[in-house]
């Protein structure tokens, strides 16, 4: 499926072109504009094979998420039946990033930086731990595996880390990683300084693989913005 990323890297948006019998799987909202013979129906986001458990698990966890982070339980698939157009954009400026999966090859994406993704690929909803679920820079994941294009976007530039050992990073600056990183979500320092540091949440990695930092966090600009904000 042919694409292209303009307006980059500071305000990206992803061109998609639908041939017949393509389908294009894009978090809810993300629309920019469509051809108007494409066709467009919504879905949960909780994976193609998710069974009645996972998605009422996921339906939990996107309610969670959605009442403290305003983020969508729902995406939508884009299809046509000749040649056709979709334009996609987040709602934040930074950049996006394409990943092509392939075999059993595995990308775990922070659920607010998953765009878009085509081919076989399925998702299922991760997280890590009840303190990562309900933290306001919790790490609620999207497990993505199998084989197709995915694109993933930031708030600000994306720096690929290479991980051979132990990462420790702020879990409002993570992207994406690849699945064979052990990771455990964890608070800086003890208790005081999890409530007096301003830094909140980490995520410790653990093995050798790719970790996708972005260069904001969204969490601490709405922690600026707060008190600026009229009662």
């Amino acid at each position: 499926m042919q694409h292209t990323l303009e307006h980059g890297p500071s305000f990206a948006r992803l061109k998609v072109a639908l041939e017949p019998g393509d389908e294009l799987q894009a978090e809810a909202g993300a629309m920019v504009r469509q051809d108007t013979h494409v066709a467009m129906t919504t879905h949960l986001k909780a994976g193609s094979r998710a069974g009645i458990f996972a998605k009422l698990f996921a339906i939990l966890v996107a309610l969670i998420r959605k009442f403290a982070g305003g983020e969508t339980m729902f995406v939508n698939r884009f299809s046509a039946p000749a040649p056709g157009e979709v334009v996609l954009a987040h709602a934040l400026s930074g950049h996006i990033i394409h990943h092509q999966l392939s075999g059993n090859r595995k990308l775990f994406v922070q659920t607010g930086s998953y765009l878009a993704s085509t081919g076989n690929i399925d998702s299922k909803v991760r997280f890590g731990g009840l303190r990562s679920l309900f933290g306001g820079e919790g790490l609620v994941l999207l497990e993505c595996g199998g084989s197709g294009d995915l694109w993933i976007n930031s708030y600000g530039g994306v720096i690929p880390i290479q991980v051979n050992g132990n990462f420790t990073v702020d879990t409002g600056h993570i992207v994406a990683f690849e699945g064979e990183l052990d990771f455990k979500v964890k608070s800086v320092g003890g208790f005081k300084s999890f409530l007096f540091s301003g830094e909140g949440l980490v995520c410790q990695f653990n093995g050798r693989g790719t970790v996708y930092v972005q260069s904001r966090n969204l969490g601490a600009l709405v922690g600026w913005l707060s008190p600026l904000l009229p009662s």
